[in-house]
């Protein structure tokens, strides 16, 4: 049993196919859905296209040979798998380098008779095929291939080509799956066949005949997802029924790729495609950028506010500031109710902690600061203005709409923007700043850690997240951006100014 691989590397040994249904295009493709990377050596190349083969040219031996010690001196291989060689002398190198590497897992897929009923292989190599079959760990032959390495008639039905597939398994010493494709009959069975050991173990996998031309390169698609999967597995039987369920599946939308008038390929990522789309996902980092630069405008708007020109250089109404930290305590108790719920909702507990700490924070150590300035009976006569309702209520239906991703992207704002903020006021806060205890809390290094921390969270949520919910979080964090601005223009503004959008 080979050592067990997450992500295998796969060797294909065939021949091309200029339509990239079968040969090492489907190999490749095949490694890459099955969860391998794929890589290639040519024995042939082959003028086909999907209603059949026109001529094959073999390339010089020693070029082969060149080929697959460049990729074994380099590459620790855990898979090969072995298609189309053509010749003697082809087959004879391929030998000798596996005797020479040992490459843990090898499938030899005895390309004879391609799916158009072209013959692949000349007659004299017959043999010399059947000697590397025993060499390796299974072979997968088709109902004509499967006569040829026996020396026999072809199967006439499920029993006999059963019977054939044993009988090959112990004149060669290998492992065979017997595939009955070729077979009539609505059923589509493949059959495990061991017949190295002192019994024959058969195990048999159903499958329904799916009515389409898209039967291109089926073999070598199947090989090379066996041998990928058994190198992530070390399990014969897992490797085969998830390479069988795999290729139906792709079988079934292979039409649907409108490629060639003959037999056409199989769709290898349609399942991917459909499950997990082609569009790209982000980087953290690239989410932060892009919903920085989004609200590029909102931020300079809050610049420009007089009420935040006026905290920076102190020439501030009192008033004004006093009306802004009384909104601010009644918003921070219900936002300190959104972090907790974030904290619920919190899929790691190291998130979990994270909101917790902010809600704490939010109740004791910004109360305790808007107290010094404003007393807790003048916050308790306070009431919320429009402003306030508004952003509390934006923060409570995110929680109800989106969930965890859509309630923390709401949340970031109020980190994000205010240490942005408050890192450029401190600069300008002094001894004499009647607002600088103020400011000081906002460009302290501690609350720039969380929020360093903040945007570290929810990014790398909107980052793992679908298409749809980041856009979702995207749009809830631009929304709390406009409030945030909102509540700034309030003070100076009768408390009337609500954010637009």
């Amino acid at each position: 049993m080979t050592a067990r691989r997450p992500v295998p590397r796969v060797l294909s040994i065939a021949g091309t196919d200029p339509t990239g249904g079968a040969g090492i295009h489907a190999d490749l493709k095949s490694i890459a859905a099955s969860g391998g990377y794929g890589m290639a050596v040519v024995t042939a190349l082959v003028a086909q296209n999907t209603r059949g083969v026109r001529s094959v040219h073999v390339p010089p031996v020693p070029f082969l040979a060149e080929q697959l010690q460049a990729v074994s001196d380099d590459v620790e291989i855990d898979a090969v798998k072995i298609g189309m060689l053509g010749t003697t002398e082809v087959i004879e190198t391929v030998r000798a380098w596996l005797d020479r590497v040992a490459p843990p897992v090898v499938v030899l897929d005895p390309v004879m008779v391609a799916t158009s009923g072209d013959r692949l292989l000349d007659a004299d190599a017959e043999q010399a095929l059947r000697d590397l079959a025993s060499r390796v760990h299974l072979v997968t032959p088709n109902v004509p291939e499967l006569a040829i390495l026996a020396g026999e008639p072809v199967a006439a039905g499920w029993e006999d080509l059963v019977a054939q597939a044993a009988r090959v398994s112990a004149r060669l010493g290998v492992r065979v799956l017997a595939k009955g494709g070729h077979l009539s009959g609505a059923s589509l069975p493949d059959a495990l066949v061991d017949a190295t050991g002192e019994a024959v173990r058969v195990a048999e996998f159903a499958g329904v005949r799916i009515e389409t031309t898209s039967t291109h390169g089926t073999g070598c698609s199947l090989s090379s997802a066996v041998a990928t999967r058994y190198a992530a597995s070390g399990d014969w039987h897992e490797a085969v029924a998830e390479s069988k369920r795999w290729l139906a599946e792709s079988i079934r939308h292979g039409a649907a790729l409108e490629v060639g008038a003959g037999y056409g390929p199989v769709s290898h990522f349609a399942g991917l495609w459909e499950r997990g789309g082609t569009a790209t996902r982000p980087s953290p980092e690239e989410v932060a950028r892009d919903w920085w630069e989004h609200i590029d405008g909102i931020r300079a708007g809050i610049d420009e506010l007089p009420f935040v020109r006026g905290l920076g250089d102190g020439t501030l109404d009192r008033a004004a500031f006093t009306w802004y930290l009384a909104q601010d305590a009644l918003y921070l108790r219900d936002y300190s109710r959104a972090l907790a719920e974030a904290s619920r909702l919190a899929p790691t507990a190291e998130e979990q902690v994270f909101w917790a700490t902010g809600a704490q924070s939010a109740i004791a150590a910004e109360l305790q600061l808007h107290e010094s300035w404003v007393s807790a009976a003048d916050i308790a006569e306070t009431r919320p203005s429009d402003v306030t309702t508004a952003y509390l209520d934006h923060l409570r239906a995110a929680s109800f709409r989106g969930g965890y991703p859509e309630l923390i992207a709401a949340l970031l704002p109020c980190y994000w923007l205010y240490q942005d903020i408050g890192e450029r006021l401190r600069a300008l806060s002094h001894a004499d700043h009647p607002y600088g205890s103020w400011l000081d809390t906002y460009g302290d290094p501690v609350f720039a850690a969380s929020t360093r921390r903040a945007i570290d969270i929810v990014t790398r949520a909107a980052a793992d997240a679908d298409e749809q919910t980041r856009r979702t979080m995207r749009e809830a964090f631009r929304r709390s951006a406009a409030h945030e601005h909102a509540f700034f223009a309030a003070p100076l503004a009768g408390g009337a100014s609500l954010p637009a959008g």
